[in-house]
């Protein structure tokens, strides 16, 4: 299943009254030479999430930064998807892939704080994700880190999950925690 289907198929509505906090990512300026000199053009990579496992990122394009923001804004809350958390880390190891780029995620024990890079950081803040240890191989490409590392959120299952799927208790799982 591709990217793009197995994250459409996964958005959730925006949580009713949740307070949504929005953080800028990254902010590209480009440049389009015309005869009487140069048009500027912004893109924005927004993230926004409720801290309870609800999250998303968008990229607005602008003239002006600020509505290139508000772009983002809007497209992050149309992309929100439900984290499966546990506790305050990760269920499981994942590796997230985007292209040429792939993003581990490993659960971290209660005190080991958000070890990641920038984008991955604004994710996993976003989230709710206060225990986490992450790498990032390949494309340090902001777009690509954040498409990978919402992939590998979209691959967390949790215990009672896999049970259901497999139609066996949720001590027959085989499922350990670290």
């Amino acid at each position: 299943m591709s990217f793009k289907s197995s994250f459409t198929s996964r958005r959730v509505q925006c949580p009713q009254g949740a307070e949504m906090k929005e953080s800028v990512v990254f902010i590209n300026r480009t440049a389009k030479v015309v005869k009487g000199g140069r048009r500027f053009g912004f893109t924005a990579l927004v993230v926004t999430g409720d801290g309870a496992g609800h999250v998303g990122f968008g990229l607005g394009k602008s003239g002006e930064v600020p509505l290139a923001i508000t772009k983002g804004g809007e497209q992050a809350k149309k992309a929100i998807i439900k984290v499966p958390l546990q506790g305050t880390t990760i269920p499981h190891d994942v590796i997230g892939k985007f292209g040429p780029t792939k993003v581990v995620l490993l659960p971290g024990k209660p005190g080991t704080g958000v070890i990641a890079g920038a984008a991955v950081r604004a994710i996993a803040e976003a989230a709710g994700i206060k225990d986490i240890r992450t790498k990032v191989i390949g494309s340090n490409n902001p777009n690509n880190v954040l498409a990978a590392a919402m992939e590998g959120l979209l691959r967390l299952r949790t215990p009672e999950n896999v049970a259901k799927g497999r139609g066996v208790p949720v001590n027959e799982v085989g499922y350990h925690t670290a």
